[in-house]
């Protein structure tokens, strides 16, 4: 079992997270998106409706938004399916491998793991 704390497990992980939280992002506003639209149909109030039909607008471009930086940063690939299943399958890999790291290293010592200045 690998131990969390040491840096070569770090490689790349700036990357996955920001297309892990840009995920997280997208399934949240898609929730939003369900939520507000069953608010609205469901709302007797015209002020309310309105309240809520210029939230969801506001939601839907900000939907629209993600999915598109997602696009472009090659993070999504929604009209390539075939590429979209590689990436979902080493997403689930990375995930795996995360998992498996050891989060309670016995030797926790972590001397010259990482550069130190130079002693004067």
């Amino acid at each position: 079992m690998e131990d969390y704390l040491d840096p070569i497990n770090s490689i790349n992980m700036p990357e996955l997270t920001d297309s892990g939280v840009a995920l997280e992002l997208l399934l949240s506003l898609k929730t939003g998106v369900r939520t507000l639209s069953i608010a609205l149909t469901e709302t007797a109030s015209p002020a309310l409706r309105k309240i809520l039909r210029t939230q969801l607008d506001v939601l839907l471009d900000l939907y629209f938004e993600t999915s598109e930086l997602m696009m472009k940063k090659e993070w999504l690939k929604p009209y390539e399916l075939s590429h979209q299943k590689e990436m979902d399958i080493k997403s689930a890999g990375n995930a795996i491998s995360i998992a498996k790291l050891d989060l309670f290293p016995k030797n926790m010592n972590r001397k010259g793991l990482f550069p130190t200045p130079p002693k004067k």
